[in-house]
C-alpha cells in the first residue's frame, strides 16, 4: 500500500520539481543601472528582461533639460535669465506642484529661494560677502508670491527673481522614470537619484525593499553610513533632507545649507534629518526639505493634517542628546530601529 503511494507520488513530485525550476527560469532577471545625473548620482534596480538604460538617461536628461540651473540652455536658465518665459510642460507640472506645496506650509517651500542659496554659498552662483543689509536686499525679490503661471508663461513682479528647483526636482526625475517602467509595465523596481527614491513591487530578494535611513553625523564627505532605522517599504515614494552633509564653518559658526526663505537665513532649530513617504517622489521631497525649514513643532502640525504623508525626524533635544519622532502612519515601514 505504502509502496504504491509512493509510486503515484514520485512523478507529481518530479513534475513539481521541473514546473518549478522552469518557472524560475522564465523569471525575468534584475538589473542595475547607475550613472550621473543632477550633480549627483542615480542607481536603478529593475526586473526587466533587456536594458533600458538608454531610455531611463533619455528621461533624466529630458528633466535636466528643462529644470537644472546648472545646465546654461535648460528652461529654467532661460527664464532665471529673462531670455524667454515660456515653461515647457515639466516646468509647468513642478511649478504647479511647488506652488500648492508653498501654501500647504505657509512658505517654507519656495522654489525663489535660489539667490538666498547662492548668497549662503550653497548654490548655482559663488558667495559674496553677506551681511543684514544683503540678506533684505535679497529679500526684496525672493517669494512664491511675487512670480506667478499664468496663460502658460511664467510672470516676475521682479526680473531679479530666480527659480531653483533642486528641492524637488531630484524626486521629480525619481517619478518620470518610474512613470517610463510603469508605461513598459514593470513591476518590481528601485530607482533613486541622490537618496531620493521610488520603490515598487518587490526586491530581488522577494521582499519589500529594505532602505536605510543614516544617523545624522556631520559628514561633509559622505563616508559615514552608520544607520539610524532601517523600513521596508514598496509602491511609494520616499525623499530624506539633512543638513548633517552640506555645511560649512565660517567665523567659529557652524552655516547648514537649509535657508528659510521667509527671514533669508540658515535654520537653527532643532530637525537634524526629515524622512517623507509620499505617494510619489517629487512631493516627498519637497515636503522633507519644508519640514527642515519647519522645524519639529510645525511639522507635526502639516503631518497631522495630511495624514497621506508619513514622516520620520530625527532631532536634538534641549539637553542636546538625540531622539526621534515618526508619524503613526510610518510604523508599517519600520523593520527594526538601531540604536536611537
Amino acid at each position: 500500500m505504502n509502496r504504491n503511494k509512493i509510486k503515484w507520488q514520485l512523478p507529481f513530485l518530479l513534475f513539481l520539481i521541473i514546473g518549478t525550476v522552469l518557472i524560475l527560469k522564465k523569471q525575468e532577471p534584475f538589473r542595475t543601472e547607475q550613472g550621473l545625473i543632477f550633480g549627483t548620482m542615480y542607481k536603478v534596480t529593475y526586473q526587466s528582461k533587456q536594458s533600458l538604460k538608454n531610455e531611463i538617461e533619455d528621461e533624466l536628461h529630458k528633466v535636466d533639460n528643462s529644470l537644472s540651473p546648472f545646465n546654461k540652455q535648460s528652461v529654467i536658465t532661460r527664464i532665471n535669465n529673462n531670455t524667454d518665459n515660456t515653461p515647457d510642460s515639466m516646468m509647468t507640472e513642478v511649478f504647479s506642484l511647488a506652488e500648492k506645496i508653498s501654501d500647504e506650509t505657509n512658505g517654507a517651500f519656495d522654489i525663489t529661494v535660489a539667490p538666498l542659496v547662492n548668497a549662503w554659498g550653497f548654490g548655482f552662483k559663488n558667495a559674496g560677502n553677506i551681511n543684514d543689509a544683503t540678506i533684505d536686499s535679497i529679500r526684496q525679490f525672493v517669494g512664491y508670491k511675487k512670480i506667478r503661471l499664468e496663460n502658460g508663461k511664467i510672470i516676475k513682479q521682479d526680473s531679479r527673481t530666480m527659480l531653483d528647483c533642486s528641492a524637488i526636482a531630484k524626486g521629480y526625475g525619481v517619478d518620470r522614470v518610474a512613470g517610463l517602467f510603469d508605461r513598459k509595465g514593470i513591476k518590481n523596481y528601485m530607482i533613486e537619484i541622490g537618496g531620493e527614491l521610488v520603490l515598487k513591487g518587490e526586491s530581488p530578494k522577494k521582499d519589500q525593499w529594505h532602505i536605510g535611513i543614516n544617523k545624522p553625523i556631520d559628514d561633509s564627505l559622505a563616508v559615514n553610513q552608520e544607520l539610524q532605522t532601517v523600513l521596508k517599504i514598496s509602491n511609494a515614494g520616499m525623499a530624506t533632507s539633512g543638513n548633517y552633509r552640506n555645511f560649512y564653518y565660517k567665523g567659529g559658526k557652524k552655516y547648514a545649507h537649509t535657508i528659510d526663505p521667509r527671514t533669508g537665513y540658515p535654520v537653527q532649530h532643532n530637525i537634524l534629518s526629515s524622512t517623507v513617504i509620499a505617494e510619489n517622489c517629487a512631493v516627498a521631497d519637497a515636503y522633507a526639505t519644508s519640514f527642515m525649514v519647519l522645524g519639529l513643532d510645525s511639522a507635526k502640525i502639516i503631518c497631522n493634517k495630511h495624514p497621506e504623508l508619513d514622516a520620520y525626524f530625527i532631532y536634538t533635544k534641549d539637553d542636546g542628546s538625540t531622539d526621534i519622532y515618526f508619524t503613526e502612519g510610518m510604523k508599517k515601514y519600520l523593520d527594526n530601529h538601531i540604536n536611537h
